[in-house]
């Protein structure tokens, strides 16, 4: 046992940011809102969702209010994949809510990703692959231009995806995965290789997402 827990860990390096101003930052408008309780459901209950029930959600989810809504995993389960498509074949999407689904970075899942999204009007489509010294280490097995290259090769095919299907409004989103144990530096580096493959703007719009599943930080980092 550990007479002194608080000396068996290194303290988080500080980030240094001369020109901070967020603290005295005020809110003027509605922040940008996103469920994901459809998606969550699936992964973290002990009895998953069947399609009646997420379309019951679903319905629930539009009468809050709820522009964006992260819908399924769809290639994880056939589950997913009906839901996503009875929403899409059968319109229950309004024009102006944009639908939203997770993937990994393996070409595989991406491409079953697109057959899902088939025919959605808006849609965003968030790629995800761990980052962390960890993961890379241990699970992957690979050096940091390794994990890189993942995420660079995923967003090439989902752009060349989204350019083959314009009927869509496409938004991109890209996640590095245990963001709050990895490198600042890092992050900022495969974040930047994927902005460059999406290249994006008014027109082609990009989420950076920040995952701190696991806090392990404190707030103001």
């Amino acid at each position: 046992m550990l007479l002194a827990p608080s000396t068996k860990y290194k303290p988080f390096p500080v980030i240094a940011l001369a020109d901070r101003t967020w603290p005295n930052k005020q809110l003027t408008q509605p922040p940008r809102w996103i469920s994901t309780d459809l998606r969550d459901g699936n992964q973290a209950l002990a009895e998953p969702m069947s399609v009646e029930r997420k379309l019951k959600f679903w319905d629930l989810l539009l009468a809050c209010g709820f522009k964006e809504i992260d819908v399924a995993f769809p290639e994880a389960s056939n589950t997913d994949f009906q839901f996503l498509r009875q929403l899409i074949e059968e319109q229950r999407t309004p024009q102006d809510v944009t639908i939203q689904v997770i993937t990994q970075a393996r070409a595989d899942l991406i491409e079953r990703t697109f057959a899902a999204l088939r025919g959605a009007r808006r849609a965003t489509i968030h790629l995800y692959n761990a980052t962390a010294p960890l993961f890379r280490r241990l699970v992957f097995q690979q050096s940091k231009q390794e994990i890189i290259a993942l995420a660079v090769a995923g967003s090439e095919q989902i752009r060349r995806y989204c350019e083959a299907n314009p009927d869509t409004h496409w938004t991109y989103q890209y996640s590095p995965e245990t963001f709050c144990f990895t490198e600042p530096d890092f992050a900022l580096e495969i974040c930047q290789a994927v902005a460059k493959v999406w290249q994006p703007s008014l027109e082609r719009p990009m989420i950076i997402n920040l995952p701190s599943t696991v806090e392990v930080n404190i707030p103001n980092v």
